[in-house]
């Protein structure tokens, strides 16, 4: 392991290109290589100054995730497809010889978790704290024995974008963890499930766990919930650089405040399908005693909850098959489906608007120019839990610039955001 000093010395001369242009460098541009490149210098060096120079130190970044296939799918033990991207929490830490963990985020309040005490605590709910003790309490649980550090983080995950940040600071502070106390020994998969623990437990919130796999896994990562003690996690191999397209995550500007009825009900809803045939989940249901009892639950539990249920049993299958199409490279195939998933949610799903505030449709509004501006080509969809937020669209290299400027004129500047699904997840940088 390097010294902050040697870590400053060896970005400067190259030493760390190759790991960053991995990561930040997915265009194939040695501009975004130097800002990589810049960026980490800087991470570096606001480490010394917030904790000095340190003998032992290293690198880790943890990727924000987007969701490809599979709209509210995993909360009825469905399918999902989903990938990291080039947004990341980036950190420079180091071993600090005591129990403490001190980290300093930019832009936030520095934070202390004392690791001889590792019990929940209620008021640390729904704080960065809570993550960073679950995270260590679930690793003390796998044999680990973490100690104190130090790390200084800067942050290019969007927050509010549906990208996950809660899910990219878990893995980040695992896997820093895990190459400082537990040897680099933990797989991705099982990181994943320890910063699903920290949310669940400590954070107080009750997440499945495609948000931790696709920070942690790296690339696309098709996920199937039938077991979701035990889910089955496949890293789909294929290169999206050369797809000839860009992924654009696109803001709204709309707000997720006061949506939790929204998102309830859809849960709701689903639920109240599976139990007309005995089952919690609609995963369960068999989907041909479905469709031939559809006049009783429209009756029984009204058109919407059947229409969510339709779009359940089309999307569960459409993930899938979104990542067989990308394993044998079918790029066409892969975007016909993002589309086709795209419509299902405006549809059936009905989750680009809030029935609560029918003036507001700004995803429906964003996805109509989107869809102009694609004129035929590429592939649109609303992103994540809907309702307000964002939208994903994946755009020919062709028309990038063309898309980009049209949704920032009805948005507003800075509102296209255009990403990559990088191949790397959670990982040591440069140590």
């Amino acid at each position: 392991m390097s010294s902050t000093g040697e870590l400053l010395q060896k970005l400067q001369e190259g030493g760390g290109d190759e790991a960053l242009r991995g990561l930040y460098a997915l265009d194939g541009s040695d501009a975004s290589l130097e800002k990589g490149r810049e960026r980490a210098v800087r991470v570096v060096r606001a480490f010394e100054a917030e904790f000095g120079a340190r003998p032992q130190a290293a690198l880790f970044s943890g990727p924000g995730r987007t969701e490809i296939g599979g709209n509210h799918t995993d909360h009825q033990h469905g399918r999902v497809l989903c990938g990291s991207v080039d947004l990341d929490m980036l950190a420079c830490a180091a071993p600090n010889g005591t129990d403490l963990v001190r980290i300093r985020s930019e832009g936030y309040p520095a934070l202390e978790v004392d690791l001889r005490d590792l019990k929940v605590r209620e008021e640390e709910k729904n704080s960065s704290p809570a993550l960073v003790r679950g995270v260590a309490a679930r690793l003390v649980e796998l044999g680990c024995r973490p100690a104190g550090f130090d790390a200084y983080v800067t942050s290019t995950v969007l927050s509010g974008s549906g990208l996950s940040s809660s899910a990219a600071y878990e893995i980040l502070v695992a896997t820093i963890v895990d190459c400082f106390f537990g040897g680099g020994t933990l797989d991705p998969v099982e990181r994943a499930k320890v910063g699903q623990y920290a949310e669940n437990v400590y954070f107080g919130k009750p997440c499945g766990l495609m948000d931790q796999m696709g920070s942690s896994v790296g690339g696309a990562v098709a996920i199937d919930f039938a077991d979701p003690a035990a889910p089955v996690v496949k890293k789909v191999e294929y290169d999206f650089t050369r797809s000839g397209h860009a992924l654009c995550i696109v803001d709204t500007g709309s707000c997720h405040a006061d949506l939790t009825d929204d998102y309830a009900d859809i849960t709701r809803e689903m639920g109240a399908v599976a139990a007309r045939f005995g089952e919690k989940f609609l995963r369960d249901v068999d989907e041909g005693a479905f469709r031939a009892a559809l006049p009783q639950l429209r009756e029984e539990c009204g058109d919407r909850a059947v229409l969510r249920a339709m779009h359940f049993f089309e999307e569960d299958r459409r993930a899938e098959q979104e990542a067989e199409a990308l394993e044998q490279g079918d790029f066409d195939a892969f975007l016909a489906l993002v589309d086709q998933s795209g419509l299902s949610s405006a549809l059936n799903l009905q989750n680009t608007w809030s029935a609560a505030a029918p003036q507001q449709q700004a995803i429906p509004v964003a996805l109509a120019v989107g869809r102009e501006l694609l004129g035929g080509s590429g592939a649109i969809r609303v992103h994540g839990g809907g309702f307000a937020g964002t939208i994903q669209a994946f755009v020919p290299n062709g028309k990038l610039e063309t898309f980009r400027r049209g949704m920032e004129e009805l948005l507003g500047p800075g509102m296209c955001h255009i990403l990559h699904i990088r191949p790397h997840g959670g990982c040591v940088v440069l140590k």
